[in-house]
């Protein structure tokens, strides 16, 4: 029974075709050696990382160190001026013409015709004079002329009468040249009587005041009745042409040269703001004042609506021609050296300093005029230190010429 109850015995496969025997697993060494392969391989490209890495470091500190070392500076290139200049200056309005009127002769003011802000036109009445001694003047005057022409008749009568004596040896001829002689002088007192009666009646026409010229009235100094002595410092009415307007300006010494006659002006003022009056330029004085080297310039403007008033003052912006269009650059790129003059520094394409000489013209306060030494594709240095020398390395800063560009703009 236990016989039975035993399990049956195990037989051994059978043997592969060829009588071969199945391949053993790999062994545990060639893992590890594997292993330790790739943790080679792992540390070198480390090792290399870090190599690459510490000179990367060092080459950028090296330039690090040589830009600490290279002084930075902001440029800014020269703009080129415009073909027209536009310059604004306070200039003062006046009549195109203004003229005090006096009186000619003595009397009482009999009446006035016209008072302030009255428009007249030329020959139009303002006043009149009553002049009592002037009319017995007049009347007295006529009477000498009547004796003077009466007194030349009975000289006449007589030189002719001793002419005719004289040709029959009558009278002598002293006493004939004698009696014509009078008459001469008697004919004399004639003329020199009738040109006092002229003279009294010529003067008789200023008794009524006129306007010399169509304008408007500002100063009336005299009422109904007063007292008026000729040839007094009292003037009675003050009549101004205001259309057009004169404008005075006085241009700097450094743009005399570029006005010319019919420049466009335009003219503003304070209490209208918004508003422009155009003009044109109509005359210079044609030399400097030297004591504030300026140039007079006038400025004739329209006035047709009466708006504008002689005596204001305003700003005048005149447009002056610029045929040689210099550049302009900040006033402080400059450099002053007693030894070398006025420069400025510019910097080329790797990063040199050049220390130009420059000629200044016109001064506009925060900018100047280079007329000489500079173009429009220099970098000029802004702020230029004492120190810098021409030949020296400098790098340029962007943000800060950026910002020098849109100041100078």
């Amino acid at each position: 029974m236990e016989k039975e109850n035993s399990p049956p015995p195990i037989t051994p496969p059978p043997p592969a075709a060829g009588g071969a025997h199945t391949a053993a697993p790999a062994p545990r060494g060639r893992v590890l050696v594997i292993l330790l392969a790739c943790f080679l391989t792992v540390l070198i490209i480390l090792v290399c990382f870090n190599l690459v890495t510490r000179s990367r470091a060092r080459a950028e500190l090296d330039r690090e160190t040589a830009e600490n070392l290279t002084p930075t500076v902001s440029v800014i290139q020269p703009k080129r001026t415009a073909t027209q200049l536009k310059l604004e200056l306070p200039g003062n309005i006046t009549a195109f013409e203004e003229a005090p009127i006096y009186a000619r002769v003595s009397g009482y003011l009999k009446e006035w015709y016209t008072d302030i802000g009255t428009h007249v036109i030329a020959g139009q009445k303002l006043a009149e004079i009553d002049t009592p001694e002037l009319d017995q003047e007049i009347i007295q005057a006529a009477a000498a002329v009547a004796q003077a022409r009466a007194n030349y008749e009975i000289a006449r009568i007589s030189a002719e009468r001793w002419q005719d004596l004289r040709k029959s040896d009558s009278v002598s001829q002293q006493d004939t040249d004698v009696r014509v002689a009078t008459m001469h002088a008697e004919e004399a007192n004639v003329q020199a009587a009738e040109a006092n009666l002229q003279r009294l009646k010529e003067m008789a026409k200023f008794k009524t005041l006129t306007a010399p010229f169509p304008g408007i009235i500002t100063v009336r100094t005299m009422d109904s009745g007063t007292l008026i002595t000729a040839g007094s410092s009292r003037e009675i009415f003050r009549l101004a042409r205001i259309d057009p307007l004169r404008v005075y300006v006085s241009l700097p010494q450094a743009y005399s040269q570029t006005v010319q006659t019919n420049d466009e002006a335009a003219v503003t003022f304070t209490e209208l703001p918004g508003q422009k009056f155009n003009g044109t330029v109509d005359r210079t004085a044609g030399a400097i004042d030297p004591i504030s080297r300026t140039l007079l310039v006038e400025i004739l403007v329209a006035n047709h609506d009466g708006k504008l008033f002689p005596g204001a003052h305003a700003m005048v912006q005149i447009k002056l021609s610029n045929p040689e269009k210099p550049v302009v650059v900040p006033v402080n790129t400059l450099l002053f050296r007693n030894d070398q003059g006025m420069q400025v520094g510019v910097v080329d394409a790797r990063g040199v300093v050049r220390l130009v000489d420059v000629t200044v013209g016109r001064d506009y306060g925060a900018t100047l005029e280079i007329v000489h030494g500079l173009s429009e594709t220099d970098n000029v240095i802004l702020n230029p230190s004492d120190s810098l020398e021409a030949g020296g390395h400098v790098q340029i800063s962007q943000s800060e010429t950026n910002t020098a560009k849109a100041a100078h703009e």
